[in-house]
């Protein structure tokens, strides 16, 4: 009997490890599509120029924050849209946080998986960013940039352009 419960044992952490690093899902190839290229015209004239939408930009302020209980909740790898965050390099996703005035949910205009194109702090933080997560309610105009403990970043920043793309 303490054989079989041995074995069930190891049978579910290998699924769990399996699963943790994708070694159970199947990639299915898609179909090959094929193209008629007999029926395509050539282009005489340069296509019109079309207009990009108004990005509205918003000025805010910026911090960095690690994934630990006690800048988070009691749940610090998981973010408020429920992502996971990837414990040994928190800084690869390129998430962010919003204040709640921010987000839709309370009123804001970001949502979860809104794109944001971030300037203002330096050229290593600078860039896109996912809305993954919120922050306290005590915050306003503020976003929080994921980053690990081992990233040796620290700092706040005032004045930081985030564009919603």
């Amino acid at each position: 009997m303490i054989r079989y419960k041995l074995l069930a044992a190891v049978i579910s952490i290998f699924v769990a490890v399996a699963e943790e690093f994708s070694l159970l899902k199947a990639e299915v190839p898609a179909p090959k599509a094929e193209v008629d290229h007999s029926q395509w015209l050539p282009i005489t004239e340069a296509p019109a120029a079309t207009t990009l939408p108004e990005i509205n930009s918003l000025e805010v302020s910026a911090s960095v924050y690690f994934p630990e209980p006690h800048q988070t909740d009691n749940t610090p790898f998981i973010t408020a849209d429920g992502s996971r965050i990837n414990r040994k390099d928190p800084a690869a996703h390129r998430w962010i946080a919003v204040s709640r005035d921010l987000h839709t949910r309370w009123g804001g205009d970001l949502a979860f998986g809104d794109s944001l194109w971030v300037t203002g702090i330096s050229d290593e933080l600078d860039g896109l960013y996912i809305v993954r997560d919120v922050m306290n309610r005590r915050f306003r105009k503020q976003v929080d940039i994921l980053v690990g403990r081992k990233d040796k970043i620290m700092g706040y920043w005032d004045d930081v352009q985030i564009e919603k793309l």
